[in-house]
C-alpha cells in the first residue's frame, strides 16, 4: 500500500516560519560550525570556490526535492519518491537505508563537533560531554515536534545573529578576501585539482539540511505550498552565509591556524581582540540545533521503514500516543549516533556521509524526471525539466571523482 494512502499518524503543526528555520539551523550548524575547518585545510584560499561548486549540487537537487517533496508529501520522502517512480519496492528500501545511514552518521558528526567546540573551552572529558549531550536533544526529540520545532527557531535565531557578528569582526577579510581568492587562483594548477575536489566534495556535507527537512512533510501545514518555499528559501539563507564566511577567513589570513583549531570561527574572533565566549556559547546553540534535526529525520525514516515493513521491525512504525513521536525509533537512533560519535573522526564521518547523501540526491533527481515524463500536477512547482538532468550529473561526476581521486 502506498504511504498516501495510510493513517497521517504523525501530527500536521509546523508552519513555513518555524520550517525555514528548522531546515536553515541544521544546515548552518553542519557546514559552517563543524565542517569548515576541513575544508579550509583542504583548499586554503579556493574554499570559497569549494562552497560554491557544492552549492551547484544542493541548488539543482534541492529544486528536484521541492516539486517531489509537494507531489509526495511523506515522512518517507526519498523512499517513496524513487519507489514511485521506478515501481521497485526494493530500490525504495535501498534509497530509505542509505538517507537514514547518511543521516545517523552526520549527527555523529555534528555530536564530534560540539563535544569538540566545547573542550576547546571547557575542560569536559569527552565521553561524558557525548553522552549528555546526546541525551539532552533525544529528550527533545522525544517531546514533541512543535516543540523542537520552536526550540530551533531559536537557535537558528542565535546561530544568525552570531554569524553576523563574525562577519562584522571579519569585515576586513572579507573586504581582502577578493584579492586573496584571486591569487589562488593563479597559483592554481593540476596537482591542486585533487584538494580542491576534496574540499568541494566535505562541503556537499554542509547542504544536506534541506533533504532532512522531507522527512517532515506528515508534520507540516499546508504542505504542497510550503514544503518548497522553505527548502529552497533555508538553502538560499545559508549559500549568503557560507560564501561570505569562508570568503571573510580567507581574507583575514593566517589558514593554518584556524585548520588546526577546535572552533574555527571562536578562534577567529579571538584573534581579532574580542571575547570568544560569546560566540563559543552561540555556536554550541546552533551545532546542538543542527544534530536534533539529523535526530529527527533519522528517526522518521526508520518510523517509515518499520511502517513499511522494510527490513525494521514494524514495532517502530509506531507513534507515541501522547506525544505523537516516535519514540522507541528516536531511542534506537540515538543509540546508534552514539556509538559513532564516541568511536569514529569526524572527518571520515563527513566523507561517509557525503558518499551515501550523494547517492540518494542523484535518486531523487531521476525519480523527478521520470514522473515529469507521465505527468506535471498543477497543485505543485514546475520545475524547469533541465534541473533533474544536470542534478544527476552532478552527482554522479561527484562521486566518480572522489572515488577516482580517493
Amino acid at each position: 500500500m502506498g504511504q498516501q494512502d495510510k493513517r497521517d499518524d504523525l501530527a500536521r503543526e509546523v508552519g513555513l516560519i518555524p520550517l525555514i528555520f528548522y531546515g536553515t539551523g541544521t544546515i548552518l550548524g553542519a557546514g559552517i560550525f563543524v565542517v569548515i575547518g576541513e575544508v579550509l585545510g583542504e583548499a586554503g584560499g579556493l574554499s570559497p570556490l569549494a562552497y560554491l561548486m557544492a552549492a551547484v549540487v544542493a541548488i539543482t537537487t534541492a529544486l528536484s526535492y521541492s516539486e517531489m517533496a509537494a507531489r509526495f508529501p511523506t515522512a518517507g520522502g526519498p523512499i517513496d519518491y524513487v519507489e514511485r517512480a521506478f515501481g521497485r519496492r526494493w530500490l525504495g528500501s535501498w534509497t530509505g537505508w542509505a538517507l537514514m545511514t547518511a543521516n545517523v552518521v552526520s549527527a555523529a558528526t555534528i555530536t564530534t563537533g560540539f563535544v569538540a567546540y566545547m573542550s576547546s573551552f571547557i575542560d569536559v572529558t569527552p565521553w561524558v560531554a557525548t553522552i549528555a549531550f546526546l541525551g539532552a536533544i533525544i529528550a527533545v526529540s522525544a517531546v514533541g515536534m512543535k516543540e523542537s520545532a520552536w526550540l530551533m527557531t531559536a537557535t537558528t535565531l542565535i546561530g544568525m545573529g552570531t554569524l553576523l557578528f563574525v562577519l562584522w569582526v571579519l569585515r576586513d577579510g572579507l573586504l581582502a578576501s577578493p584579492s586573496e581568492i584571486a591569487n589562488s587562483i593563479t597559483d592554481f594548477d593540476g596537482a591542486m585539482a585533487p584538494a580542491l575536489f576534496g574540499a568541494a566534495f566535505l562541503a556537499i556535507y554542509s547542504f544536506i539540511g534541506f533533504g532532512d527537512m522531507a522527512q517532515t512533510a506528515e508534520e507540516v501545514r499546508d504542505v504542497k505550498r510550503v514544503m518548497p518555499q522553505a527548502m529552497l528559501l533555508s538553502l538560499a539563507i545559508v549559500f549568503v552565509f557560507y560564501l561570505a564566511i569562508s570568503m571573510a577567513l580567507v581574507g583575514a589570513g593566517d589558514l593554518e591556524e584556524l585548520v588546526d583549531a577546535e572552533a574555527p570561527l571562536v578562534r577567529a574572533v579571538g584573534r581579532e581582540g574580542w571575547q570568544v565566549m560569546p560566540v563559543a556559547i552561540a555556536s554550541l546553540a546552533v551545532i546542538a540545533n543542527s544534530a536534533l534535526t539529523q535526530l529527527i529525520a533519522s528517526a522518521r525514516l526508520l518510523y517509515d521503514i518499520g511502517r513499511d515493513k522494510r527490513g525494521a521491525p514494524q514495532i517502530l512504525g509506531k507513534v507515541n500516543a501522547r506525544t505523537k513521536t516516535p519514540v522507541l525509533a528516536t531511542l534506537i537512533i540515538g543509540a546508534i549516533i552514539l556509538v559513532l560519535a564516541l568511536f569514529v573522526p569526524l572527518k571520515q564521518l563527513a566523507t561517509i556521509t557525503s558518499y551515501a547523501i550523494l547517492l540518494v540526491f542523484a535518486g531523487v533527481n531521476a525519480s523527478l524526471i521520470v514522473m515529469k515524463k507521465r505527468s506535471q500536477p498543477e497543485d505543485v512547482p514546475d520545475i524547469w525539466p533541465a534541473v533533474p538532468v544536470v542534478g544527476v550529473a552532478v552527482c554522479v561526476a561527484a562521486l566518480i571523482g572522489q572515488v577516482a581521486m580517493g
